[in-house]
């Protein structure tokens, strides 16, 4: 009340008034100051540098960027160090060179940009469709057939808001996948993405009926992934071909999955 924030049918109010019956209460709440990250010493898996972009391996339980509860420990924070601040402000104070993220948990190859032109001409890449992603993942079940398509709308879960679904009123999506491999009760799939919605391969897996392994909020923790010993969701970004922001060259990266994937794979031969 002390700074105004609050009104009474449009009126500043102090502590002592009342509220009359039928009164309009307004209260403006502002907006909060932008966190700036502070750079850390957070090691680093660099497939590529230059001037203009550095493309990274990230592991997984590193976040990308700072978010609620975890104001610290993001690669955000370790790529301000390791490029001595020369990051694009494009992304924001507390996403500075961000591009295009991956989930916490969710392994693979990134690109972040240092230049301002190069942050917008690879975000527009991204919101274009000219970049090329591959993802790798394990699954509970199989697919119908050996190749195909997942085609659904996803918006945010009208219950579960941590959660996306596919919903009618959801942003059009696709997911094209192939089955690499089976076993029983898992299979690993090789995963395009023809649009990049938030969870969208989590959200298409778990909707077709074959969720990622590891992954508890769709439905990918089971007694068969307890017993293998998964801790996370074993979904890994194996490919990214894009377009380079100042040179044109073509540009292409694979980085082979962390060692989770290999110990379920053995865990599965074994059944």
């Amino acid at each position: 009340m002390k700074t105004g924030l609050v009104e009474i049918s449009g009126k500043p109010v102090q502590a002592r008034d009342l509220l009359p019956a039928g009164s309009s209460v307004t209260i403006r709440i502002p907006a909060s100051a932008p966190r700036h990250v502070e750079p850390e010493p957070i090691p680093l898996d660099v497939l590529y540098e230059d001037a203009d972009v550095i493309v990274l391996n990230k592991p997984p339980g590193l976040a990308v960027h700072p978010g609620a509860g975890r104001p610290t420990g993001s690669l955000a924070a370790a790529l301000l160090h390791h490029c001595s601040g020369q990051l694009a402000p494009g992304g924001g104070p507390e996403r500075p060179g961000i591009v295009h993220r991956l989930d916490l948990e969710t392994s693979g190859i990134l690109v972040a940009a240092k230049t301002d032109n190069a942050h917008r001409e690879l975000s527009r890449q991204f919101k274009d469709r000219e970049t090329r992603k591959t993802y790798l993942a394990f699954v509970l079940g199989r697919p119908k057939g050996q190749v195909g398509s997942w085609e659904g709308a996803i918006g945010r879960h009208p219950v579960h808001r941590q959660k996306m679904a596919v919903r009618t009123r959801g942003r059009p999506s696709r997911t094209d996948w192939k089955v690499l491999g089976s076993w029983p009760g898992a299979s690993l799939l090789e995963l395009k993405l023809l649009t990049g919605r938030t969870h969208q391969i989590r959200v298409h897996a778990s909707a077709a009926g074959c969720p990622v392994a590891g992954d508890p909020l769709y439905g990918g923790t089971t007694s068969l992934t307890r017993t293998a010993g998964v801790k996370r969701q074993l979904l890994h970004a194996h490919l990214l071909s894009f377009t380079h922001p100042r040179t044109g060259e073509y540009l292409s990266f694979e980085a082979p999955p962390p060692d989770d994937f290999a110990a379920f794979q053995s865990y599965l031969d074994g059944l």
